[in-house]
């Protein structure tokens, strides 16, 4: 099953918010990008980080799912120096501490500073 989330902003129509196959559901990186405004959040990082991982919420409830029930993300980030204070807003979101991989990058797509993927189990009905 395919999941888009119209009031989530995409980069290109060559992928989906998320796809669910079996009990999982795979949401594509997002980026901090502001839905009202079609912008990455302004005040860095952090705030991209917050953006990122709110968009992620709205998608992970388009597929019946919620943030509670992620199991894995992927952080990509263009400076591992601000950790601590991006650990801060990730145990917000996350107080069951899934897995977690962050990894520095030189650069992201439309400039943004990070970019989130997550691995969530699927609502089972």
């Amino acid at each position: 099953m395919i999941v888009n989330v119209p009031q989530v902003p995409t980069g290109n129509a060559t992928y989906s918010h998320a796809v669910k196959m079996g009990g999982l559901i795979f949401v594509s990186g997002q980026l901090g990008v502001d839905p009202a405004t079609g912008r990455l959040r302004p005040g860095g990082q952090v705030a991209e980080y917050e953006q990122a991982l709110e968009n992620i919420r709205v998608i992970l409830e388009a597929a019946g799912t919620s943030l509670d029930q992620v199991g894995k993300t992927t952080v990509y980030m263009t400076n591992v120096d601000e950790l601590s204070e991006l650990n801060a807003v990730y145990a917000r979101y996350f107080p069951h501490a899934p897995a977690k991989t962050g990894v520095e990058v030189k650069r992201l797509s439309a400039g943004a500073a990070i970019e989130i993927e997550v691995v969530a189990l699927a609502a089972t009905s």
